[in-house]
């Protein structure tokens, strides 16, 4: 990863410090306004406190998932991904206080403690979005969605409850296992295209159909039944962590309101026109609103 410029910004005044940090976290809420509308929705149902602190957790999650898309082989995307382990470990350099994203996400590691092994856990486990080779077994996609997803639902917590055990280990767990599902659900045309299949290859073999094979166009009916399997797991995952909610320190609870617009993607590629490398899966942002504000009432 090319450096930023140095920055001189821990010699600078301290107010000119802390107009330089709220520029880094309004250029983190930006991003999530611009890639990830749908994180960007539930934080505005989050205290206007915690607000700045969930931009960057997710902004942090949103550059290291498209590193894929800004490189043209593997190598600079492990170069660009290293660099963001070593942020993580070692904040002082000034190229990290100089990147808008990566001095946010310390700011708020260091303001609530949050476990860095998380954050380095991630990015360990998207250095799989490098390459082309197919998720092994189901156990193999959970993992990766427990280390990405999943780890964002629990740091989420920890940052609403003040940096305070939030509970509900379980519920994160579930909820990150169903919203990564379906994440990659309504990606898999723009992932097909390019390469990649995260549906595992036990799932596709158990419906006659090898990985290759899924990739090529029209589909074919064992991988129209994989994704059948693959969104009935979201919905079983979804309906766990529902269950594991009041477990939750309920400050904690609006961590979880992204959850609420999965079913409505699920439902959308249930119609029967649902073509799996063709349809653009989006639901109407006021539905997706409505979504969040019920869940963020019935789990206040």
């Amino acid at each position: 990863m090319t450096a930023p410029a140095a920055d001189n910004s821990a010699a600078a005044p301290a107010d000119q410090r802390v107009e330089r940090m709220a520029e880094n976290y309004a250029h983190c809420e930006q991003l999530l306004r611009t890639h990830d509308r749908d994180r960007w929705l539930a934080c505005m149902f989050a205290p206007t406190s915690a607000r700045p602190r969930l931009h960057a957790l997710y902004a942090f999650s949103l550059e290291i998932a498209r590193i894929r898309e800004t490189v043209s082989d593997p190598m600079p995307g492990e170069i660009r991904m290293q660099w963001w382990v070593d942020a993580i470990e070692g904040e002082a350099r000034g190229d990290v206080r100089s990147h808008p994203v990566a001095a946010a996400l310390i700011d708020t590691i260091r303001a609530f403690s949050l476990p860095r092994a998380a954050f380095t856990d991630l990015v360990e486990a998207r250095r799989f979005d490098l390459y082309d080779e197919p998720m092994a077994d189901l156990k193999e996609l959970e993992a990766y969605c427990g280390r990405t997803a999943s780890a964002l639902f629990r740091l989420a917590s920890i940052i609403l409850a003040e940096g305070a055990e939030p509970g509900g280990a379980e519920a994160a767990g579930y909820a990150g296992v169903a919203y990564a599902l379906t994440g990659l659900l309504r990606s898999f045309p723009w992932l097909a295209a390019r390469g990649q299949i995260y549906v595992p290859a036990e799932i596709l073999e158990r419906h006659g159909v090898t990985p290759a094979a899924a990739l090529v166009r029209p589909a074919k009916p064992g991988l129209v039944a994989a994704l059948a399997d693959l969104r009935a797991l979201a919905r079983r995952r979804h309906g766990e962590a529902l269950a594991h909610l009041a477990a939750v320190t309920p400050k904690a609870r609006a961590a979880f309101a992204p959850l609420a617009c999965a079913p409505l993607y699920l439902l959308a590629m249930e119609r029967p026109d649902y073509q799996p490398f063709s349809s653009r899966i989006d639901v109407a942002q006021w539905r997706r609103q409505w979504a969040i504000w019920r869940f963020s009432r019935k789990f206040r």
